[in-house]
């Protein structure tokens, strides 16, 4: 028996957003939904039948390669064994709809191992820390799997026992009009079992709060904004699930001297302009020792000299960025009778050699149209 199109069944253009099949196969599993159409072996079809639709289309890779290559190409990756199997893949769309739950398989979800929750912490450092890299000890507060029950919030010895009221199903199902609804169970609030003897150590939550201290290692070259991720340093998972990750995110202070421009650093430095007219060599700071820098003759001011490889580094890489010179020439405020008396002979001198030249470029112009 041939199977139909997935885009027909969720009534959906083959170029829908991922929001619009999401609103497709929501109005379809509500229309068919089980507890809304007790008994209808039909409807119960149609239910299936979307939700193994929308479990190809949500996902991308799933749907390029249906759209490339249609049932043929999914193989055996679609379709479900049972109803429990739909509600557990698609609590998303359907988990506490209009204040009650609209299906079985909550139980299923709420007592399967989950990953705990990420947790993210702000750093701040010192320029140099950033420059160089540095390893930091940090301390999170965080909730951690109670040692003592190993997160089965009953105390040692005992196990929780199945809930009396639902069957440990964690759900009780009630007639409103013409629908059946499922509801969490008041007992178990939906966990399908009760803790008749609480973990003394974390008196039943499974989990504790403690303060834990790390080391993180912070790579040379990192910037503002960047985060580092530590593997399992998150809160701790439930039942039996594995630890979320911790997020370092960093905050790098300014410096005194560079100011930075990515791996780039930038330095001023001022020279005098004798300095700048006949050349002469400077000393500018990197970020291990001073280098002596060439001044060449007639330098500008506002001119940046480039210094190959001794910026910051890329962080995991064996490269750096540069280090960039900008040259600022100081012009005195306050000068001796000398020092005036010979910067008037130069400007007598340079005076002279600019009208010299004029004379020369006016003659050559007269000269070549014939004017004496």
């Amino acid at each position: 028996m041939s199977q139909r199109d997935y885009y027909e069944i969720l009534n959906v253009d083959r170029n829908a957003s991922g929001e619009e099949i999401k609103r497709a196969y929501r109005k379809m599993a509500m229309q068919h939904h089980p507890d809304r159409n007790p008994g209808d072996a039909a409807a119960e079809a149609k239910f299936k039948e979307a939700a193994e639709a929308y479990d190809v289309l949500r996902d991308e890779t799933k749907r390029a390669r249906y759209d490339r290559f249609g049932h043929a190409g999914m193989g055996q990756q679609n379709g479900f064994q049972n109803s429990e199997d739909i509600f557990s893949h698609f609590g998303d769309i359907f988990g506490n709809l209009f204040g009650f739950s609209m299906g079985g398989g909550a139980r299923g979800r709420r007592n399967r191992p989950q990953q705990g929750a990420d947790l993210r912490y702000n750093l701040g450092i010192s320029f140099r820390q950033a420059a160089k890299g540095d390893n930091v000890t940090i301390k999170i507060p965080r909730n951690a799997v109670c040692p003592e029950c190993k997160g089965s919030r009953a105390a040692p010895g005992t196990s929780p026992e199945s809930c009396r009221t639902c069957g440990g199903v964690g759900q009780v199902r009630h007639n409103q009009g013409f629908f059946q609804l499922s509801v969490p169970c008041p007992s178990c609030q939906g966990a399908g079992e009760v803790i008749a003897s609480p973990c003394p150590r974390c008196k039943g939550r499974g989990s504790i709060h403690e303060v834990r201290e790390l080391s993180v290692s912070i790579p040379a070259g990192v910037d503002t904004g960047n985060r580092l991720r530590v593997r399992g340093e998150g809160e701790g998972g439930i039942n039996g699930g594995p630890n979320g990750d911790l997020y370092v995110v960093l905050q790098v202070e300014n410096d005194d001297t560079f100011t930075r421009e990515g791996q780039n650093l930038l330095v001023s430095r001022e020279i005098s302009f004798v300095q700048a007219a006949l050349g002469d060599k400077l000393e500018v700071p990197t970020l291990d020792e001073p280098i002596m820098m060439e001044v060449p003759k007639g330098t500008q001011g506002g001119e940046i000299f480039r210094i190959t490889g001794k910026g910051l580094p890329f962080p995991g890489r064996q490269t750096s960025g540069d280090l960039l010179v900008e040259v600022k020439v100081r012009i005195p405020t306050r000068l001796t009778a000398r020092q005036e008396e010979l910067l008037r002979e130069f400007a007598e001198i340079d005076g002279a050699k600019t009208i010299n030249k004029a004379k020369k470029i006016i003659k050559k112009v007269s000269q070549a149209i014939g004017i004496d």
